[in-house]
């Protein structure tokens, strides 16, 4: 499937620069956070073998009654989160306030795992239970569902 999706095309209107996401299969403002967002599904998808069906861009849910929107989720075969991607500008630090706007998407859907990424830093943690650690490297879609 991923060879058939079209990454990083783009076109622009009125003086402004849009960018088609073929997950969502439209085209979208290619603000700095877009185009984080659209680099991180390319990752997934061309390169950690998620297959495109199971990701979900902009994944709306409740959030202690508000609502809130992940940037990505990665589901399993059965619709189970796997991973919450959540993406920033790459002038804005991953700090601990980013962290723990994932982890209120977290105590929703409860992924194993969490990615947070500014296109300058990557990093990503498992959720085991109440623990989350830090990873040393990206899970590969393989890894995502054992």
């Amino acid at each position: 499937m991923e060879n058939r999706l079209q990454w990083f095309k783009t076109e622009d209107r009125e003086g402004k620069t849009f960018v088609f996401d073929p997950l969502r299969r439209r085209y979208v403002a290619l603000t700095p956070e877009e185009e984080v967002r659209q680099k991180t599904l390319y990752l997934l998808v061309g390169h950690l073998g998620v297959p495109s069906g199971r990701l979900a861009v902009e994944y709306s849910m409740k959030v202690y009654g508000l609502d809130k929107r992940a940037d990505a989720v990665v589901f399993d075969a059965e619709g189970k989160p796997l991973m919450i991607v959540e993406c920033k500008a790459p002038n804005v630090t991953l700090s601990q306030s980013v962290l723990e706007q994932a982890l209120r998407y977290h105590s929703v859907l409860q992924p194993k795992f969490l990615l947070l990424t500014n296109g300058v830093a990557i990093h990503c943690f498992k959720a085991d239970n109440a623990q989350l650690t830090a990873m040393d490297r990206l899970p590969d879609y393989n890894e995502m569902t054992a």
